[in-house]
């Protein structure tokens, strides 16, 4: 049996120690005293919960917590990080991909994730490429996101065998 008292006793000490500074107003931490903080203290539960409690369905939810939180706190520090959606997609795929390194399931998902992430991310380099190359590619780039569009319909109504 997996033991379930790991994600509430690290968010109850992360939680208390987060309200701790914030009350006793040390100014060394304030750049962390935002919601952002709570959401990486309970990607941090979940991750703990994940790897340590072996629970490693616990691992998914505990990247996206992690991430997003961590992806707020850095994004308006580091000039190089990325401030659009596909920063958020990267850390999805980043998910499902270490929750299938333990349980085997989810590559599809990680690198189906991955392929998109690095399309939102590198769209003006890919979009310029296909510019100086011939017409058609460039016109047929336009309908990428409808590709999506009908990959997604069908893994919708696609049965499983």
């Amino acid at each position: 049996m997996k033991n379930q008292r790991i994600i509430p006793g690290i968010i109850l000490i992360g939680f208390g120690i987060y309200y701790y500074l914030q009350q006793a107003e040390y100014t060394m931490f304030s750049d962390f005293q935002t919601w952002p903080t709570l959401m990486v203290i309970a990607g941090t539960a979940f991750l703990v919960q994940g790897y340590w409690g072996k629970d490693y369905e616990a691992i998914f939810p505990g990247v996206i917590l992690f991430g997003f939180g961590m992806h707020l706190h850095i994004v308006d520090k580091l000039e190089v990080w990325p401030d659009h959606m596909g920063a958020f997609i990267l850390i999805m795929a980043l998910g499902f991909l270490l929750r299938y390194q333990k349980t085997g399931t989810g590559l599809f998902n990680g690198i189906l994730f991955l392929i998109l992430a690095g399309l939102l991310l590198f769209y003006d380099r890919i979009s310029a490429w296909l510019e100086t190359m011939e017409n058609g590619i460039s016109t047929l780039w336009n309908f990428w996101p409808a590709a999506l569009i009908l990959i997604g319909v069908y893994l919708l109504l696609m049965k499983r065998k």
